[in-house]
């Protein structure tokens, strides 16, 4: 049953930024939603502005949805993209935001960690075509080190969007000396390989292209050193997860 939410009272959430034309973050062309706050500390993050549940802009629903029904003509084989960020950590505002897409008969989509109280994030997935989950690595040891955060409820998430059977997209950013050992690879290969709901894995070299960011912010870039994976580091990585039957690029 869907959620019932009170349309009297304006929603308002706080975002980052939009991105209006955006063609990496799900099927065709996206309207690209970036909201405001994240739980996880990852070494690798390139929005690091976007920790912060405090900043970013505070905005109602309508005005985003208004700002969407500009560009709908150009996403009807895309259609719309909360990231963050973590969209969960703003469940109401999320939720709300891609009921109004449906009604709109667009394309929905949520770029997501998982790292959340499952509870919190099922009226979100109410209105969710597709979830594209970051999972950041599979040993809780390295996984901890990575995000600052546990891998557990990532995973919980993960078994959840099966059992529902929500179409997903799984996303891994290797970097190297970081993310790369082959038993973390072939331990999150094989458990994406359970999920009968997952169409699709993407691996994501690691960049560098946020590492201004962290300057600005006065925050120490602990991975200044670390160079992007070579185009052959990167296919060996998605042959282990095809390896698992999966489709992977």
């Amino acid at each position: 049953m869907d959620t019932v939410i009170n349309t009297l009272t304006p929603v308002t959430g706080r975002i980052h930024s939009i991105e209006t034309c955006g063609t990496v973050d799900g099927p065709g062309i996206r309207f690209v939603i970036f909201t405001q706050g994240c739980p996880l500390r990852c070494l690798y993050c390139h929005n690091p502005d976007c920790r912060d549940p405090h900043d970013g802009k505070a905005v109602t629903v309508e005005e985003l949805m208004s700002e969407v029904r500009k560009y709908k003509p150009y996403l009807r084989k895309g259609g719309v993209t909360i990231t963050g960020g973590e969209p969960l950590m703003q469940p109401h505002f999320v939720a709300e935001i891609l009921r109004r897409c449906h009604e709109l008969g667009l394309h929905t989509a949520l770029d997501t960690s998982g790292f959340v109280e499952l509870e919190a994030a099922k009226s979100v997935l109410e209105h969710t075509d597709l979830v594209l989950l970051d999972i950041k690595s599979f040993l809780p040891d390295l996984y901890r080190e990575v995000t600052h955060v546990p891998l557990e409820p990532t995973l919980i998430f993960a078994r959840h969007l099966a059992q529902i059977n929500k179409p997903t997209w799984i996303r891994f950013v290797l970097v190297p000396g970081l993310t790369d050992p082959e038993e973390n690879v072939k331990g999150l290969a094989q458990f994406v390989a359970t999920l009968s709901n997952v169409e699709r894995v993407e691996v994501l070299p690691f960049h560098k292209m946020g590492e201004y960011k962290w300057q600005q912010l006065g925050l120490p870039y602990l991975l200044k050193d670390v160079e992007p994976p070579s185009p052959e580091q990167v296919a060996k990585v998605v042959q282990i997860f095809r390896d698992q039957g999966l489709k992977a690029s």
